[in-house]
C-alpha cells in the first residue's frame, strides 16, 4: 500500500530532526533562520523557473526541496520553543477555512461566486484581520505594515496597491491608471529633456512613480508585474541570442555592425519567433 501524504511527510520532519540534532550534521546544525533566508529565496526562484519551463518533474523536485526549507525554518523554531511545522499547518489550515466562507460556510448567494469577488473577499478579510491583530498599541497593525521589504519591488509594489485597494483606496477603472502613467511619463520626459544628470535624485523618484503606476495597471489588468517582466526578459534574451549567432553566421561580431544594421536584423529576428 503507498504512503500518504502525510506518512511522508512525516518522514521528512523526522530526517530534518536527525539532522538538527546532536551527532547530526554540523552543516545543518549551524543554520539559524537568517542564514536561510538566501537559500528560501533561492529555492522559491526555482520552483519559479520549473513552473516557467513546463517541466512536471523538475517542479516536483523543486517543490520538494521548498517543502525542505519550510520544514527547516520550523524545526528551528520549535527548537527554541516559539513554533512547530504543525502549529505552522494548523494556521494555514484555519486560515484557509476562515477566508473561504463559500466553500467552508456556505450561505444563500455563494453558488455563482464570481473569481473577482472572491479576491476582493480574500482581500477584504486579510485588511480586517490586519487590523485585529494588532498587539502592540504602541505600534499597531496597519495596512500595509505586513507586506514584506525583501519582496522584490515590483512585486511589493503589486502587493502594496492591492492591499490599499482592499480598503477602498483605488482607481474605479484601469484607464484611469492608463491617464496616471502618461502623466508619470510626461514628468520622466520632462526631467530627461532638462538634463536628468544634474539632478538624479528627482530622475529616479520620477521613474519610480513610472514604474509603480505600472505595477498598478498590471493589477488592475489581472496580471502577476513580476511574472510578466520575466516573460519579456526570457523573450528579449532569446531574440538577442538569435541577432548574435546570425551575425555570427555571416562571420561579423555585433560591435562592428553599425545600429541601423543590427535594427534590420532584429526585425527579421521578431518575425520569426
Amino acid at each position: 500500500m503507498a504512503e500518504t501524504a502525510g506518512a511522508r511527510f512525516d518522514r521528512l520532519v523526522d530526517i530534518m530532526r536527525a539532522l538538527r540534532a546532536p551527532g547530526g550534521c554540523p552543516w545543518d546544525r549551524e543554520q539559524t533562520l537568517a542564514s536561510l533566508r538566501p537559500f528560501v529565496l533561492e529555492e522559491t526562484y526555482e520552483v519559479l523557473e520549473a513552473i516557467e519551463r513546463g517541466s512536471p518533474a523538475e517542479l516536483c523536485e523543486e517543490l520538494g526541496d521548498y517543502l525542505y526549507e519550510a520544514v527547516f525554518l520550523a524545526q528551528i523554531g520549535e527548537e527554541s520553543g516559539r513554533f512547530s511545522i504543525a502549529d505552522a499547518i494548523e494556521a494555514i489550515c484555519d486560515k484557509l477555512v476562515r477566508r473561504h466562507p463559500h466553500v467552508f460556510a456556505r450561505q444563500a448567494g455563494d453558488e455563482g461566486i464570481t473569481t473577482g469577488q472572491v479576491i476582493e473577499r480574500w482581500e477584504t478579510m486579510k485588511a480586517r484581520e490586519r487590523v485585529s491583530e494588532g498587539r502592540d498599541p504602541a505600534r499597531p497593525k496597519t495596512t500595509l505594515s505586513g507586506v514584506p521589504k525583501t519582496l522584490p519591488s515590483l512585486l511589493r509594489a503589486y502587493e502594496v496597491s492591492a492591499r490599499a485597494a482592499a480598503v477602498g483606496f483605488d482607481w474605479v477603472r484601469a484607464g484611469d491608471v492608463l491617464d496616471k502613467i502618461e502623466e508619470e511619463v510626461a514628468e520622466v520626459r520632462h526631467e530627461v529633456e532638462s538634463g536628468a544628470a544634474g539632478a538624479p535624485a528627482r530622475a529616479e523618484e520620477e521613474m519610480g512613480d513610472l514604474l509603480f503606476a505600472i505595477a498598478n495597471l498590471s493589477r488592475k489588468l489581472g496580471i502577476e508585474p513580476e511574472a510578466a517582466l520575466r516573460r519579456a526578459n526570457e523573450k528579449f534574451t532569446r531574440r538577442f541570442d538569435a541577432l548574435e549567432r546570425a551575425f555570427a553566421a555571416r562571420g561579423r561580431s555585433m560591435p562592428d555592425a553599425t545600429l541601423e544594421e543590427m535594427e534590420d536584423e532584429w526585425q527579421r529576428v521578431k518575425g520569426s519567433t
